[in-house]
């Protein structure tokens, strides 16, 4: 089995490479069925709820291929000795040459002998 961070680091690929082939196959792969999203800004009284059946599709074909996502790791928390981390840390995505930051938190889980994303929280800065 992958080390965490190279998972992580091959989920942020999968966006990239989604980007430019429209294509979410790969972005699902790192998901749990059992997966549950937030996604926000400043100004929205909820966040936005979303599950693994969300369209990742549609979203994927709002932006350009030149579109691109990296993360930075502020703080990693391990639990159920090891096979359970919280990531908080800072989302850039490059959107038409502009950048846009987001804080994001994690939650992985080891399901059968994989990582896969169980929830996350993205709150945009800008």
């Amino acid at each position: 089995m992958k080390n965490f961070e190279e998972v992580l680091g091959d989920y942020y690929k999968a966006w990239n490479q989604g980007f430019k082939t429209k294509d979410p196959t790969n972005i699902k792969e790192f998901m749990s069925k059992d997966f549950t999203g937030y996604w926000a800004f400043s100004g929205i009284a909820k966040p936005e709820i979303y599950d693994y059946h969300y369209d990742i599709t549609t979203v994927l074909n709002q932006y350009d291929e030149n579109t691109n996502k990296d993360y930075e790791i502020i703080s990693t928390t391990k639990r159920n000795s090891e096979e359970n981390y919280l990531i908080f840390g800072t989302e850039t995505s490059m959107i038409s040459g502009q950048p846009h930051y987001a804080k994001i938190m994690y939650v992985w889980a080891i399901e059968n002998g994989k990582w896969k994303l169980i929830r996350e929280y993205i709150e945009m800065e800008n």
